[in-house]
């Protein structure tokens, strides 16, 4: 069976792309990234959400050179996580470089054992202003992961797919719904305990995007 790496956040973005892989007939491999974040419940439900789909094998990496840099309020805890949705246009939650480091090891993961295509949740629609989920940049690192490696200068070329990069939130859900993606596995929120706040940048667009699709999110919020 192909295979396909999936970058595994354990969110709803990258929870709906292991359902859209598994329907194109892939084996899925996740790869989840502990990058220091505030939390760790985002690993936790990555591994639920692997467990779901039967995963073979799923491996979690440790980045934490990117808590160790710091320049995020996702990994400095001195930089608040604003709640106001009033940010400049690329907001704190930015992590540097993290979907460019990010897909540069699921590219080694794909080529070491053979998959066809890497699939990341990006959206260039409902995003926040963050550089690194435009199609820009997902062509441009498609295009290097391929001249960066051996099996993209033999001709084993891998695609980087981003199947929700022009899907609203709102769209995004009802293809989740479709694919009967299990939502209430997954966690957004960017404070980390285990009922949302339902007020930082992540929530509130995913509550939004729940309310356009006529659907009742099955996670908790405080509100």
């Amino acid at each position: 069976m192909k295979k396909a790496v999936v970058v595994l956040s354990g969110g709803l973005d990258s929870t709906t792309c292991m359902g859209i892989a598994k329907e194109k007939g892939y084996s899925l491999y996740p790869i989840t990234f502990h990058y220091g974040q505030r939390h760790n419940r985002e690993v936790e439900q990555a591994k639920k959400v692997a467990g779901h789909y039967h995963a073979p094998d799923h491996r979690i990496v440790n980045v934490s050179f990117l808590q160790q840099i710091g320049g995020s309020a996702l990994t400095d805890e001195s930089i608040e996580v604003r709640k106001d949705g009033d940010e400049d246009e690329i907001p704190s939650t930015y992590v540097p470089a993290r979907n460019m480091i990010f897909l540069a090891l699921a590219s080694a993961y794909a080529e070491v054992i053979g998959a066809e295509a890497i699939y990341i949740g990006v959206s260039a629609v409902d995003y926040s202003g963050y550089p690194d989920c435009r199609p820009e940049f997902i062509k441009s690192m498609s295009e290097t992961v391929n001249l960066a490696t051996k099996a993209g200068t033999t001709g084993e070329n891998f695609q980087i797919e981003a199947p929700l990069m022009h899907l609203t939130k709102k769209e995004t859900i009802e293809e989740g719904v479709r694919l009967n993606v299990p939502y209430e596995l997954t966690t957004s929120c960017y404070i980390g305990e285990e009922v949302a706040c339902g007020e930082c940048d992540s929530c509130r667009l995913r509550l939004k995007g729940f309310e356009e699709a006529g659907k009742k999110d099955p996670i908790q919020y405080v509100r």
